[in-house]
């Protein structure tokens, strides 16, 4: 199933988006830290052909939506805004929202600016407290070599993009990663170690829409123990353990019948995923 590739702006920026499906069911994916929103294809054409309208979201910085060098154009908060951007667009009134990594953290950014726009949560490896280690440890490197090796990183990026987007999804994604202009991303990383991570726990158990939380162990920049703690501190989530990180790539099968369920159930109907 192709999906159909539109944009809108939003406080003077591009934003790029995909739609698979149609109906009166709308989900909106986003994709992790520095990945483009591709990387949910495969579940978007999976809810589609059960009827849901699945929306796959290009954040700010991130594959073919604009790409500002300023670090002030980056937070959680500006990310949450323009999901509930794109509903506005569409005229939208409620949507399930959900993603992976930095995904995940936006969709609890937009239920926090308004949790009546939100049917339902899905959040796959969020990034809370107890990843905050992890994360200036994994990440600092990152943005090192972003910045201050900024022309080989560029040389590696021109060559990246050279490279033929064929098989297996995830080494696409990794190609789409690689091959990124390094200074926006090194903005995204700056905009993001400058201001909050996620929403408080004091905020977070004020958010009462259904939610799916997929977590996985030995990670320690998505540790199980925040999926965990995000399903103590929000009343109506449960969850979900996977295999590793590469699960939902790799052998999608269990948890794509998860969401399907999860998702259907948001909207009063119990969806199977094909076989």
């Amino acid at each position: 199933m192709a999906p159909k590739t539109r944009s809108f702006e939003l406080d003077g920026h591009k934003l790029v988006f995909d739609e698979y499906g149609k109906g009166n069911r709308p989900v909106v994916l986003m994709p992790g830290l520095l990945f483009n929103r591709r990387m949910h294809g495969p579940l978007a054409e999976q809810l589609a052909a059960r009827g849901h309208r699945v929306l796959c979201l290009d954040l700010l910085g991130h594959g073919d939506s604009d790409r500002p060098e300023e670090m002030w154009e980056y937070s959680m908060g500006i990310f949450g805004s323009q999901a509930l951007g794109l509903l506005d667009h569409l005229d939208i009134d409620q949507a399930v929202i959900g993603g992976t990594s930095l995904g995940a953290n936006t969709a609890l950014e937009a239920a926090a600016a308004d949790q009546s726009r939100v049917k339902g949560l899905l959040i796959e490896m969020p990034v809370l407290d107890n990843a905050l280690l992890g994360a200036a440890i994994g990440f600092t490197p990152l943005l090192i070599s972003l910045t201050f090796g900024a022309p080989i990183t560029r040389a590696v990026s021109r060559a990246m993009r050279l490279v033929p987007r064929r098989g297996p999804l995830l080494g696409r994604m990794m190609l789409d990663w690689t091959s990124q202009d390094p200074k926006p991303s090194a903005s995204v990383l700056q905009g993001l170690f400058f201001g909050r991570v996620a929403p408080p726990t004091e905020i977070r158990r004020t958010l009462e829409p259904p939610t799916l939380v997929i977590g996985h162990q030995r990670d320690p920049i998505h540790p199980f123990s925040d999926s965990d703690m995000l399903v103590q501190e929000m009343p109506n989530a449960r969850l979900i353990e996977a295999s590793s990180i590469l699960e939902l790539r790799i052998t999608p099968e269990r948890l794509t019948d998860e969401i399907v369920g999860f998702i259907g159930s948001c909207w009063g109907r119990r969806l199977k995923s094909a076989a």
